[in-house]
């Protein structure tokens, strides 16, 4: 008898019980369901929720993939920097097994957490519940561990996914339900709980933290946090384009997230207007504060200074912001829903984003605070869009019946 088969058999045996929610989800999350329309006039899609998430998941691959290659790279160009640095983009040495072996050292297990602890209160809420197990956290699953620092606590991660699967979307009823992003709450969750594991410049890199204070410590300082000291980026623009830099897990290579924007616009799951919008309000706040730096409304002692003289467009290639404009912002439970609102909703979110970067030195990555505020203003945002087309076409009626 083969799994499919012995799979039904306890789906039909468990059918109408308490269990039965999570034999149904392991039946459907290896299978299609048995169950087609029959008769009348219908609708038919080939996608479901499930192959929308499995395509959102494809588009973040790429970025795993590099993660666990740039944390190896970033540990063994501290630790062995005559040999990495020595090595050509092209050489074995540079694309050698032992960056990924350290990578995957450090990431997997942060990938195995995320879905076992997010999964398991999945799990547990639909049996409670008995209601079927919603494929939603299945991308959740996977932001997560691409959004934290490579050396986070695996305590520290499991804590925080149950915070944001219970307190972020289940609360509120469920997939679909949440007016928050669940992979951000459970990033803001860790910042305010544990604020040094998330920011500094010792947690960005593996093996920063346990080697602080020693002569030969490693250094794992990002480029937004050198430039919010004040400091030079220290990297050319094509590493910040291709990811070699310190960073979060899989928010450094903006050619893979570029990829994987276009991948999620071409099946038509994220939304190019937020993404565009979202890089229009960054450019835009970006070259406000380039204005005001070069016509010398601020001393170059400003602490604010290196940010806003950064170049308005380097914003793109540094910290977070690309990850989230694509994989986050579009997110279409937490994103607005009419068109206007979302050109509206993605400028802000561009906007506010460098806003805080250069106005917070002391927490210069600005998009998942930006993103989680617009999170909440966009039923707002649609309301009065929605509201708007309804007085101009009563208007229009009025002038008709005129």
């Amino acid at each position: 008898m083969g799994l499919k088969q012995k799979l039904h058999r306890l789906k039909e045996k468990y059918k109408g019980k308490k269990m039965a929610p999570a034999f149904n989800a392991l039946h459907t999350f290896l299978y299609l369901p048995n169950e087609t329309t029959h008769g009348g006039t219908h609708i038919k899609g080939a996608d479901d929720l499930k192959r929308t998430m499995n395509i959102v998941i494809m588009a973040l691959i790429p970025c795993l993939i590099f993660g666990i290659f740039n944390a190896g790279y970033q540990h063994n160009l501290q630790t062995l920097p005559e040999i990495t640095k020595a090595a050509g983009f092209f050489s074995g040495e540079f694309w050698n097994w032992a960056n990924f072996e350290v990578g995957a050292w450090k990431v997997i297990p942060l990938v195995l957490i995320s879905y076992g602890v997010g999964l398991a209160i999945e799990f547990m809420f639909a049996v409670i519940k008995g209601h079927e197990v919603e494929e939603g956290y299945l991308v959740t699953g996977m932001l997560v561990p691409l959004i934290v620092p490579v050396d986070i606590p695996l305590w520290m991660l499991v804590v925080a996914v149950a915070f944001g699967v219970v307190i972020g979307k289940e609360v509120f009823g469920g997939t679909g339900m949440n007016i928050l992003n669940p992979a951000l709450t459970i990033r803001a969750f860790l910042f305010f709980a544990y604020p040094t594991w998330m920011s500094g410049d010792k947690v960005w890199v593996h093996g920063a933290v346990e080697t602080a204070g020693q002569p030969d410590a490693i250094t794992g300082e990002t480029v937004l946090g050198s430039l919010a000291q004040g400091n030079e980026a220290g990297y050319s623009l094509m590493d910040m384009f291709f990811g070699f830099i310190p960073g979060s897990v899989g928010e450094t290579s903006t050619m893979l997230i570029l990829l994987g924007a276009l991948i999620l616009i071409f099946t038509k799951i994220g939304s190019w207007r937020i993404m565009v919008s979202s890089i229009i309000g960054a450019l835009v706040m970006g070259y406000m504060f380039n204005m005001v730096a070069d016509l010398g409304w601020i001393s170059e002692s400003s602490k604010f200074y290196a940010l806003m003289s950064t170049e308005f467009w380097h914003h793109l290639l540094i910290g977070g912001l690309a990850f989230g404009i694509v994989y986050m912002a579009t997110d279409p439970v937490t994103a607005s829903q009419t068109n206007r609102g979302k050109w509206i909703y993605g400028f802000l979110i561009g906007f506010i984003s460098v806003m805080i970067r250069v106005f917070n030195p002391a927490y210069p990555e600005g998009v998942m605070l930006a993103i989680l505020l617009m999170n909440v203003f966009a039923p707002t945002i649609d309301h009065y869009v929605v509201q708007g087309n309804i007085k101009r076409r009563a208007k229009r009626l009025k002038v008709k019946t005129a």
